[in-house]
Formats: structure tokens, C-alpha cells, sequence
């Protein structure tokens, strides 16, 4: 698996508001700006969803698969592919969520493996537009509730 992009934000929420909106997979189109669908295609045994469909736009990476996931109570949830899509080999990543004073520090980790070649500075550069929209957009959405 390639390098991760990572990245954290502070949100003026508590975990369990939090880790509700990232587990609200139907409304990331709303929030999530390169996520143009998601699916619950295996809703799991704890209500959590354990497979979804994704359709995304990131510029240069434009793909439709499948994740599986991986929850820890409202502390973290990881993610890897479980159907790969037409440009993406591996997509892994994971929310890692602190509870500081009131607030959540919000850690967002992503590495993407494509099928077609691309030069390393520019996948990183996508993962990390990807990373810092989806922070940005989890804050906004859980502050906004």
C-alpha cells in the first residue's frame, strides 16, 4: 500500500455526534465533496454499516467501489476495499475520533493504490484534497446539527 495522506480537525461536538454523522453514509453526498453516491449495501449487525458503495469524482480520480468497514464503539472505524473499482486497486483509511474538553479531534488517515499509472506527487495531492474536504465537510455538517 502506498504512503497515507493524513490529516486531523477539531470539532466542537462530543464522539458520539460526531462518529453519527460518518456513519450516515446516504447523506455524504451532502458534505463529503468528491462522494457523488453512497450505497449501505451490508447494513452489518450493529446498525453500522459494514459494506458500501461509493461513487466518486475527485478530478483525476473518478471510480466506482465498494468498501468494507471496521467500527470500534465511537472511537474509530477503518475502512479497506472489498470490490475494486475500475481505476482504484486499494483504498484504505480510517476517522481515529479523541474526545478533548467538550470537543472531538477528528484524525482522518487515507492511502489510494490506482490500477492506471499516476504520477506519485499527484495522487498524493488528490488524496489530500480528498482528506481535506472530508474534514472540512464533517466539521461543518456535525456543527451545523
Amino acid at each position: 500500500m502506498a504512503d497515507r495522506t493524513s490529516s486531523s480537525i477539531t470539532v466542537a461536538a462530543g464522539r458520539a455526534r460526531v462518529m453519527a454523522v460518518i456513519s450516515d453514509f446516504p447523506a455524504y453526498p451532502e458534505w463529503a465533496g468528491q462522494v457523488k453516491s453512497a450505497e449501505v449495501v451490508d447494513p452489518g449487525d450493529d446498525g453500522r454499516a459494514s459494506r458500501v458503495r461509493f461513487v466518486l469524482d475527485a478530478g483525476v480520480i473518478s471510480d466506482s467501489y465498494t468498501l468494507g468497514y471496521t467500527w470500534d464503539d465511537d472511537s474509530s472505524v477503518r475502512w479497506t476495499v472489498v470490490e475494486q473499482g475500475k481505476m482504484i486497486a486499494e483504498l484504505a483509511g480510517s476517522y481515529v475520533l479523541a474526545e478533548r474538553d467538550g470537543s472531538t479531534e477528528v484524525t482522518y488517515e487515507l492511502a489510494v493504490d490506482l490500477k492506471v499509472p499516476m504520477i506519485g506527487m499527484i495522487r498524493r495531492k488528490a488524496e489530500k484534497v480528498i482528506v481535506d474536504t472530508a474534514l472540512k465537510g464533517l466539521k461543518k455538517r456535525v456543527e451545523g446539527r
